[in-house]
């Protein structure tokens, strides 16, 4: 008999105990095909926008791109008068100007925000020829004067609005009032943007503060004229303008252009989402891989099971002139075959969950249409793949395992195999691997650099959890008897021989266990990481904050509107208010040593406000009078001491000489590495126009009146709902949501290699209980009720649950207080061991064990007495 038929014979004898493995396998390759299919759908989505959006060929500021948050609150702009000598360039059919800005704010009559609740950016500009291309306008008319707007229908529908409905858009010039006269719909997916359309002279004015200015110029190729050409005829006119303006009159203000043809700015545009979309697509394929390495014990435990069972047939196999190759052929065709089907059905149920995630996506605001549904033929190619390798290298072992059966086993009895028990050598290679992964830890915690600290943390986590696997085997004895003590004794009869039946085999315990354990060391390793953090940026808090009050923008980092700031500045009760603005800037120190970054320029009040501990100087005369303090660390390596002179140079203003007048500790996860220096210093050496706007106020409020003074902020900013006021509660909570959502997500994620752990939790006792049929026809021959059957196989998956999530627990918490330690190194020195829910998983696991048990336990007590004790 050929191997391939006795494989497929095989294959399909036993295809009710593939079921739960060919599950696994399709779970994983679900996953990463799911992963792949979304994010290409979301790519696609993209490409066809910017694709739509850009003119032939488009002419904006050099550095700046229109879409993006300004630091000023106004985008970079143009003037007016280059439309026409762009338009009368050769190979131009016509050039018109555009403008656009990310720095608004739109609410409804109701002050309700009509931005995108998932980031997606709110977008005011003026309605030009050129949004022809990705829009038409489907209900009313483009705006026509200074109180009249278009909305996109996208959010039209979204937020119920109609024509004739009043919004207010908020920007950095003031608020403009309008009401809905046209509804303009996307020829293409808008992934979830609000846009709203103004005439072009209120555009200029509330957009850019001043009429005569665009953001950028869309140029329109004439027939037959490729963009590369007019692209080329563009920015020779351009740099022959340039020359002539620097000829000119003296101080005119020279500007740099940007000359992008249509692939080009969509290819730029694309780059800006490409670092999220990656972020998306390699943290769900790392979550695919996990359940991939769950989903490789559950094969192993599958085919060692079905190995052991087959003994006897596989020794007669080998007594009629079947040699160790063919047997171990035989194994792998069959797992071969169960990847190629497993990975089938994962390949299609792959697209299913990419249209499934873009279904959510869209619920929750991020549109994604199936029309842009991309299945790039890699990505099924892809699955299949890792499906098919991933099963064959995991049947490997068993199958090497069946070809060492020797002719002399067809005349035993089917069974166990003689390899039960670990081997001496396995234990060895257990201990030490352990024993180096505990190593890299001692050393990743007591590192004197993150950076560094974090490579070895991971060799550590990969070693430690590699020896906890091989050594599970030796670790189940005793873990399993300890458990049992506890847990089983109290069952009498049953409980022993539940915990006799999963001592009977320590390697299968140990890595039906280890597939429990991988998910939550993960979730145990996060949990202390994630409490650890809260913990100690709460403690951080406490002692440094000395603000009442802490009002942001809370709407992405964007800067605070000056009528906000107008509005908080106004608020009774209040002892003072600190502004605070960050500004680009590039310190430069005597010897040479330079460092470019954000230079945090407030009021003196800051002092008070952030209590920040000083190597020497005086925080307080930091914000003197050209004077300004470094951190600790930059100080340490360029070799800087209070009174030194540093230079300054101001991103878009003046470079300056300014006295070092503190060094403040990098002891903090407070402003960590922050330079300070005084709001008029900026103001001295930053032009106005190029003055960033304050990214937050500080506010503290007179003796006894903290919460009138409370209520009175509320008030005063009512009027842009995207900025928040926080007490001290408040922010703690804020950062504990903020954490507790991130978290909630990964644990999402990880379900997915839960879900396989517990496959193989189910898997496992039920070969279990078909390897011991005739044991459990013997049993109930004797006196043993279904009822108790039933039990002890409950009470055997609950203590191998168990084993796992102890072993799981102890690992990951391991994990998470090395991580913490090198979190300290970044000023989060509190260690919290977030007990609740590490009790809870341990509890939870319980649960699995029993909710796994029931079809086994089930199957087991249907069984017929006397057909199980006949069983050979």
């Amino acid at each position: 008999m050929s191997v391939m038929r006795t494989s497929m014979r095989n294959f399909f004898a036993h295809k009710g105990r593939m079921a739960l493995s060919a599950i696994a396998v399709m779970l994983s390759v679900a996953f990463v095909t799911g992963t792949l299919v979304f994010t290409d759908t979301m790519g696609t989505t993209f490409d066809k926008l910017f694709a739509a959006t850009s003119s032939d060929v488009t002419v904006s500021v050099a550095g700046g791109e229109p879409d993006e948050v300004s630091r000023t609150g106004r985008p970079d702009s143009l003037p007016a008068s280059l439309v026409k000598e762009v338009a009368a360039v050769e190979g131009a059919k016509s050039a018109e100007g555009a403008v656009s800005s990310m720095d608004v704010t739109v609410v409804d009559r109701d002050n309700k925000n009509m931005g995108s609740s998932t980031g997606a950016p709110t977008i005011a500009g003026n309605w030009t020829k050129n949004d022809l291309r990705s829009m038409e306008i489907t209900s009313g008319h483009a705006p026509r004067g200074p109180t009249q707007v278009m909305v996109d229908a996208d959010t039209a529908d979204k937020h119920g609005l109609e024509l004739g409905d009043e919004l207010r858009t908020i920007t950095v010039s003031g608020d403009i009032t309008a009401r809905i006269v046209g509804i303009a719909s996307f020829k293409v997916t808008n992934p979830g943007a609000a846009v709203v359309f103004f005439d072009t002279a209120t555009a200029q004015r509330g957009l850019l503060g001043a009429t005569g200015r665009f953001t950028q110029v869309n140029v329109t190729a004439e027939a037959g004229v490729s963009d590369t050409r007019l692209k080329r005829n563009v920015s020779s006119a351009l740099a022959t303008l340039k020359a002539e303006t620097e000829q000119g009159a003296k101080g005119a203000q020279e500007t740099a252009y940007k000359v992008r043809t249509q692939q080009e700015t969509a290819d730029a545009n694309r780059s800006d989402v490409d670092e999220f979309m990656n972020v998306i697509k390699y943290g769900m394929l790392g979550f695919a891989g996990i359940a991939f390495l769950v989903g490789v014990f559950l094969i192993i435990n599958t085919f060692s099971m079905l190995v052991a069972q087959r003994t006897r047939e596989i020794g007669l196999m080998r007594a009629v002139g079947s040699s160790r190759g063919q047997v171990n052929r035989s194994v792998l065709v069959e797992a071969t075959l169960l990847g190629v089907l497993g990975s089938l059905i994962g390949v299609g149920a792959g697209v299913g969950l990419a249209v499934g995630l873009m279904k959510l996506m869209s619920a929750v605001g991020m549109e994604l249409s199936t029309r842009d549904l991309t299945v790039n033929w890699t990505t099924p190619a892809v699955g299949m793949l890792l499906g098919i390798v991933v099963t064959v290298l995991a049947s490997y072992l068993p199958a090497r395992r069946a070809g060492k059966v020797s002719p002399m086993a067809a005349l035993r009895d089917a069974g166990t195999p003689a390899d039960g028990k670990a081997g001496l050598v396995r234990g060895l290679v257990g201990l030490v691997l352990t024993g180096a992964g505990a190593f890299a830890l001692y050393l990743a915690a007591t590192a004197d650099q993150a950076k560094q600290g974090s490579l070895i943390l991971g060799v550590g986590i990969v070693l430690s959890l590699i020896g906890f696997v091989v050594i599970g085997p030796l670790l189940a004895g005793g873990v399993v008897r300890v458990l049992s003590a506890v847990l089983l004794r109290a069952f009498g009869p049953v409980g022993r021989m539940a915990e006799r039946n999963a001592l009977r085999n320590p390697r299968r315990t140990g890595a039906t266990g280890a597939a429990l354990m991988i998910g939550l060391a993960l979730v145990a390793c996060l949990s202390v990481v994630g409490s650890s953090m809260v913990t100690s940026a709460t403690a951080e808090l406490d002692k440094s904050v000395g603000a009442d009050f802490i009002i942001t923008a809370g709407n992405g980092g964007k800067p605070l509107n000056p009528a906000t700031v107008k509005a908080v500045e106004g608020v009774e009760g209040l002892g003072h208010v600190t502004r605070m603005k960050e500004t680009p800037a590039k310190v430069t120190a005597p010897d040479g040593t330079s460092e470019s970054g954000q230079l945090l320029a407030a009021e003196a009040t800051y002092a008070e406000d952030l209590r920040r501990e000083t190597v020497s100087g005086d925080l307080a005369a930091a914000y003197g009078a050209d004077a300004m303090s470094v951190g600790s660390e930059f100080a340490e390596k360029a070799g800087v001491k209070v009174g030194d002179t540093l230079t300054v140079a101001f991103d878009g203003g003046r470079t300056a000489k300014l006295r070092l007048a503190a060094i403040t500790s990098d002891d903090t996860g407070l402003d960590q590495g922050a330079m300070y220096t005084n709001l008029t210093t900026v103001e001295r050496y930053v032009p106005a126009e190029r003055l960033p706007l304050d990214t937050a106020l500080l506010a503290k409020a007179d003796e006894g009146s903290k919460d009138e003074a409370y209520a009175a902020l509320k008030t005063a900013v009512a009027k842009d709902p995207t900025v928040k006021v926080m007490d001290q509660t408040d922010y703690k909570q804020a950062l504990q949501d903020q954490v507790g959502q991130l978290l909630n997500m990964v644990y999402g994620l990880l379900a997915l290699a839960i879900v396989v752990a517990i496959l193989g939790v189910v898997n496992t006792l039920a070969l279990s209980v078909v390897e011991r049929t005739r044991e459990i026809g013997l049993m109930r021959a004797i006196g043993l009720s279904r009822r108790q059957l039933r039990r002890m196989i409950r009470l055997e998956s609950v203590v191998i649950a168990l084993f796992g999530a102890l072993l799981g627990l102890g690992l990951g918490m391991g994990w998470g207080a090395t991580a913490q330690r090198l979190l300290a190194l970044e000023g989060l020195e509190v260690l919290d061991i977030p007990w609740p829910t590490i009790i809870g998983v341990f509890i939870g696991s319980a649960f699995v064990g029993l909710f796994a048990a029931l079809v086994p336990a089930f199957r087991a007590g249907r069984m017929n007495v006397l057909n199980a004790i006949a069983t050979d």
